[in-house]
């Protein structure tokens, strides 16, 4: 149904490509007397543009009374007609349509980086029964499906890998322009290609539960017919068409000339007025899909031109919500930090805590290889005892240490104290029974999110942090990114009512979050964007735009973006009234026919088509550039 769908929106695209090149052919020899035909060229134009103007203008009339520019687009084209001006009457309706077609092939254009997302669905999949591989489709796969995927596939569904190494290409969710690898354990989601080597997985998110499927529903809940300002336009041409016809009408009783009303109705049309906001709206949707940014309600870009305050989740959204090893120290002389770390890495090798997993994670991250423990304990709500290179290991929280016997020097507390201060989680080790250091945790900063935040400030709006972590951790973060107004502890009703403060203070708000716990307040917020690849799908259906591969360096030029929509739609507006009313007056005076008006018209029409379109490609101006990385702990840069 949905090919069947895009067949016929092309099919009348085309459609109307044709008629509009026999109208222009046919106008041309109707004006220049090209071809002797029994009847005037012009003819052939006002029936393939005009008679479908003509109708909409009728069956919207009689079905809702609904007064738009067809109306008066087809007064002006029976009123040309009956005084004898073909031509003009063919000009006005050829004009209209090819307005019509280069707003359909805007939007069009604008929609294309989205729509692309839905040919990225696969159609089938390898499910294995035992031994016995079937290929079925993708929509049939059940949760707890064991799949296989070769190379050159598209993922069919959310999963788990079982077995196999390959590298995935995740462009679609993520943006990142190389492959992944991937092995046993590792995620992978539908959609995204498999490049190299095959595996199996074992299918966790199906049908509409996918990523893909949820990327999908974002694209098609974008309508940018839901924009307030667009009803404002609306009424406006109800108001000229009434308008248009009390001066035509006296325009005739004053000066007797029947051509000057005509071209008063023809100059009059509010097509440029009616284009001006929809074609801006949907060339800064194609912007910003291309950015990242799938924008769910029409008006959103709206709203989010007038927020003087942006509220942001701490975890997930301007840190990578994920712990990493941010330093190591260690207190005797006869241990490097390299060894703490080693040890530790070996002591949390079979951990299934999640701090042990980072931990494990970082080290081979530098290219190291852990070494196996020799024994191992895991100790519930302490830590783990290990075994390894013929060392007792112990690495947990000084509650394991007190309960074994090892004992913290003070000079030792003030040291990790630091660390606790700056918002850090600590995995003290010991070594044979001796305290010999710590590695400090931390969920990483973005390395983005010091730029993003010095140019939301250079657009004049105010950053705030509404985090449920600990006021320490929270004090860190806004130190390092230069945020003043910092909130910790919130839950997720203090973020609702802090936003709703804001908003009583007469402040337009907009809120970044990922977790569940943001849904509550990016619903409250005037505009609510949720990071779309970490995101719950809770906080992403709760939201207004949804940043799908999680680059927070776009915001600036998602809010620069939708003030450049607002002046843009602000310029369309002003141009096309100003136009109007200046070919009204020529019309009057007789200075204007209903040929030359028509032209002047419908040139206005193109002019605001041309300007929405330049949205598609604008970029905002970076006045520095962005700093490349950031120190979440004191220290880390020294760090290994």
């Amino acid at each position: 149904m949905k090919q069947l769908e895009k067949f016929l929106e092309w099919g009348g695209i085309r459609k109307e490509i044709i008629c509009l090149v026999l109208s222009g052919a046919a106008l041309l020899i109707s004006i220049f007397n090209l071809a002797p035909l029994p009847f005037d060229a012009s003819w052939i134009a006002i029936i393939l543009c005009g008679v479908p103007i003509v109708l909409e203008a009728v069956i919207g009339l009689v079905t809702a009374f609904d007064i738009k520019a067809d109306v008066l687009v087809s007064i002006a084209l029976i009123a040309s007609i009956i005084i004898g001006e073909d031509f003009a009457a063919g000009e006005v309706a050829f004009i209209m349509q090819l307005g019509g077609l280069l707003e359909d092939l805007t939007v069009a254009r604008a929609r294309a980086g989205i729509e692309k997302l839905v040919h990225l669905t696969p159609q089938t999949a390898r499910v294995l029964e035992g031994e016995r591989e079937q290929v079925i489709p993708a929509e049939q796969v059940k949760i707890g499906d064991v799949l296989r995927v070769l190379p050159g596939e598209t993922i069919p569904v959310d999963g788990v890998i079982l077995s196999g190494q390959t590298s995935i290409n995740q462009a679609v969710m993520t943006g990142e322009s190389l492959p992944v690898d991937k092995e046993a354990g590792d995620e992978v989601s539908s959609g995204t290609v498999n490049q190299f080597g095959s595996f199996d997985m074992k299918a966790s998110r199906v049908g509409e539960d996918s990523s893909i499927q949820r990327m999908i529903r974002l694209v098609q809940s974008a309508d940018a017919g839901k924009a307030k300002i667009v009803g404002l336009a609306d009424r406006w041409a109800t108001w000229i068409v009434v308008t248009a016809l009390c001066a035509a009408v006296l325009t005739w009783l004053i000066s007797g000339e029947i051509l000057r009303a005509v071209t008063i109705l023809v100059v009059f049309c509010p097509c440029a007025l009616v284009l001006a906001t929809p074609t801006a709206i949907m060339a800064a949707i194609g912007n910003a899909t291309r950015h990242g940014f799938l924008v769910r309600e029409g008006d959103a870009l709206e709203r989010l031109a007038s927020v003087s305050r942006i509220t942001f989740d701490k975890t997930g959204t301007l840190t990578c919500g994920t712990p990493e090893v941010t330093a190591v120290r260690s207190f005797r002389a006869e241990y490097t930090e390299q060894d703490i770390y080693r040890f530790a890495a070996a002591a949390e090798m079979r951990s299934e805590h999640p701090l042990g997993k980072a931990v494990v994670r970082c080290f081979r991250l530098r290219g190291e290889k852990v070494e196996q423990p020799e024994q191992f304990q895991m100790i519930p709500g302490r830590g783990v005892r290990a075994r390894a290179g013929g060392r007792e290991i112990l690495a947990g929280n000084p509650e394991l240490l007190e309960e074994t016997g090892v004992p913290l020097e003070d000079g030792c507390r003030e040291l990790a104290e630091t660390y606790v201060s700056a918002g850090c989680t600590l995995i003290y080790v010991a070594i044979d029974g001796q305290p010999a250091g710590f590695l400090a945790l931390a969920d990483a900063l973005r390395r983005e999110s010091p730029g993003m935040i010095r140019r939301i400030r250079e657009l004049g709006i105010c950053p705030v942090l509404l985090t449920g972590d600990r006021a320490e951790t929270a004090a860190a973060i806004g130190k390092q990114l230069h945020i003043d107004e910092i909130h910790a502890g919130c839950l997720p009703e203090d973020k609702l009512a802090w936003i709703g403060k804001y908003q009583e203070a007469g402040e337009a708000v907009c809120m970044i979050g990922d977790g569940v716990n943001d849904a509550p307040a990016l619903k409250k917020a005037d505009v609510g964007i949720a990071m779309g690849g970490v995101g719950s799908d809770i906080a992403v259906d709760a939201a207004d735009i949804a940043l799908v591969d999680d680059e927070v360096k776009e915001l600036p030029h998602l809010l620069a973006l939708s003030r450049r929509m607002m002046l843009a739609i602000k310029c369309n507006l002003s141009f096309s009234l100003g136009l109007n009313f200046l070919a009204i007056i020529l019309a009057i005076t007789g200075v204007l026919n209903p040929v030359v008006g028509a032209l002047v018209h419908n040139a206005g029409s193109v002019v605001v088509i041309v300007h929405s379109a330049l949205l598609l490609g604008w970029k905002q101006k970076k006045k520095e550039p962005e700093e490349k990385e950031s120190i979440t702990c004191p220290d880390t840069a020294a760090m290994l």
